[in-house]
């Protein structure tokens, strides 16, 4: 994973754990202790964002110039390019004119009547 995934996933967790804190504060009441945590979970929040920041001005600026294009030309290619080559396209292996007929690789035992 690249580093801005892991801080998305890192902020999804910490939402949940601001979630987590909001339902417990229900049933045990606006304590000390509860306080304590929400403030904990908002430094924690503070400090991702900030973290966040300065790996997002840590990054190199990536150039976005349109790409080169290159054009291909409609005449045919030199037939000397493709010597010696095969051709591994659709269809059969060597094409139709090169197909021989061959032998079975194997053929099924003939079984005697003993079993």
């Amino acid at each position: 994973m690249s580093v801005q995934d892991e801080l998305a996933h890192a902020r999804h967790a910490l939402d949940d754990l601001v979630r987590a804190v909001d339902r417990l504060q229900i049933p045990l009441g606006d304590g000390p202790d509860v306080r304590r945590v929400r403030v904990d979970t908002a430094h924690l929040r503070e400090d991702l964002d900030l973290l966040r920041q300065s790996m997002a001005a840590e990054e190199p600026a990536v150039d976005r110039a349109q790409p080169q294009i290159v054009f291909i030309p409609r005449t045919p290619y030199d037939p000397s390019m493709w010597a010696g080559c095969e051709d591994e396209g659709i269809g059969s292996r060597h094409g139709p004119e090169r197909r021989q007929a061959r032998p079975a690789r194997w053929a099924p035992r003939r079984t005697s009547g003993m079993t």
